[in-house]
């Protein structure tokens, strides 16, 4: 089979080479997926770079979100072949991937392996990140990086539950397909010369409640002081590769929140419960276009350098995704 390996650490399009490997067979306990869409996200570039909570074990096929269908199982298991599914798995960028049955999501039948390859990661960090919030009718939300998928698809249940969202991008273009989302206001954060006043301006005076900060350092600082009294700040990435300098006066006196979020995290610590309730939701959404999912352009496994090079383009309007079924 096809994959997209990586023998060392370093910059995604100068260690990825196409490889051709032995098929995998299932262990007890997996299934194997025939892949047909794949994802390629941030974490999969800063896994490769040695930059993420998950260390790759070298050599490591990269990707790690995808969709495909069962075509072979492991002693243990009986899912039918064929069955399309849902997955997540360090090595999700080959022909073929073997993940233990009990990881898997199954795919609704009318969802497309467009929605499906991206369906996960995005939109439940989505998802948690505002049930951590606790936001209610009426607050602000900010979010730095506004026009990537995931802050997509924050805007969108935001405005589902009538949270009041301001965006920052780097490109005047990309402001409207965000307020079109729902989003209230949308800031350059390369040309405004006062982001507090912008801000104080969007929100007559409110200030937000909450950030989302994917971006850190000098803008993740700007962000900081736009929170209200008793204000939350949740950091889940660090584009700038530079960290927040916190000012230890700012969040004495107002009382303020910086945490970090992490999928995983926050997957394992859900009860059954909550699971079983929170999936389907959001995967009902997906399907019924309640959440939107932006598609900009398809690769194959051999132009794998082409496709990371364009999704780590400034200006895109949607994912870039490995396509396997061509």
């Amino acid at each position: 089979m096809k994959a997209a390996q990586f023998d060392n650490i370093g910059l995604a399009t100068e260690v990825i080479k196409v490889v051709d490997l032995p098929t995998p067979e299932p262990a007890p306990g997996e299934v194997r997926i025939k892949v047909t869409k794949a994802n390629i996200i941030p974490a999969d570039i800063m896994i490769i770079r040695g930059m993420y909570g998950l260390r790759p074990q070298l050599p490591q096929i990269g990707g790690f979100e995808g969709t495909g269908v069962i075509d072979a199982c492991g002693e243990g298991v009986e899912m039918p072949a064929g069955s399309g599914v849902i997955f997540t798995a360090q090595g999700a960028w080959c022909q073929y991937v073997c993940v233990p049955a009990n990881t898997v999501i199954p795919k609704p039948p009318v969802m497309s392996d467009d929605v499906a390859c991206q369906a996960f990661v995005n939109p439940f960090t989505a998802y948690g990140m505002l049930m951590e919030a606790d936001l209610k009718e009426g607050d602000w939300l900010l979010l730095t990086a506004a026009a990537s998928a995931f802050s997509k698809f924050v805007i969108q249940l935001a405005a589902q539950r009538g949270i009041n969202v301001i965006g920052t991008v780097r490109r005047d273009e990309q402001k409207q397909q965000l307020l079109d989302l729902g989003a209230k206001a949308v800031i350059n954060e390369k040309t405004e010369t006062n982001f507090f006043k912008a801000v104080k301006g969007a929100t007559e005076g409110a200030m937000v409640t909450a950030a989302f900060d994917a971006v850190g350092g000098p803008l993740g600082d700007k962000v900081l002081n736009t929170l209200q009294m008793n204000g939350k700040m949740f950091v889940y990435g660090l584009l700038s590769l530079q960290p927040i300098p916190l000012n230890s006066g700012l969040l004495i006196f107002k009382n303020l929140t910086v945490k970090g979020f992490w999928l995983s995290t926050w997957m394992a610590n859900l009860s059954h419960e909550e699971r079983m309730t929170i999936i389907p939701e959001v995967l009902t959404m997906l399907t019924k276009q309640e959440l939107k999912a932006d598609v900009e352009a398809y690769y194959g496994i051999d132009d794998i350098i082409k496709a990371i090079e364009h999704m780590e383009a400034p200006g895109r309007s949607g994912k870039i995704l490995l396509s396997f079924t061509d």
